[in-house]
């Protein structure tokens, strides 16, 4: 399985958000990083809490990939929208995904996007 194969799964299982299917895919010292957000989240248990406070909330969850990309090196990119849905409101965040994988599992994870894009969208609090 290429690297780009992993992603693609990876990408994939975020739909059934099974936190740990999805955290079958990182090495122990992965390091995942928001890079609007700080700090970037180092090892299992930190990534683990991030993407358990992204899969709780929403009713759903899907990773539409438009295009991506590996390189001779193994890493791969992707462009795609996150689309998380609560209730009657729909979040489509556009997002620039670079991930470094070690021996088929994700070391290192970074995700490019507009903060201020997905803030606009969250649902409003009554």
């Amino acid at each position: 399985m290429s690297n780009s194969d992993v992603i693609t799964a990876f990408c994939e299982v975020w739909a059934e958000k099974d936190l740990d299917r999805i955290m079958v895919f990182f090495t122990e010292d992965a390091v995942y990083h928001n890079i609007p957000m700080d700090p970037a989240n180092v090892g299992k248990d930190q990534i683990r809490a991030v993407i358990e406070s992204f899969t709780t909330a929403p009713e759903s969850i899907e990773f539409i990939v438009h295009h991506q990309a590996e390189n001779a090196d193994g890493v791969v990119m992707n462009e795609r929208t996150d689309v998380f849905k609560f209730g009657d409101s729909t979040i489509r965040l556009r997002v620039m995904g670079t991930f470094e994988l070690t021996d088929g599992k994700i070391s290192a994870w970074r995700d490019y996007f507009d903060i201020q894009q997905y803030m606009s969208q969250l649902p409003q609090q009554a």
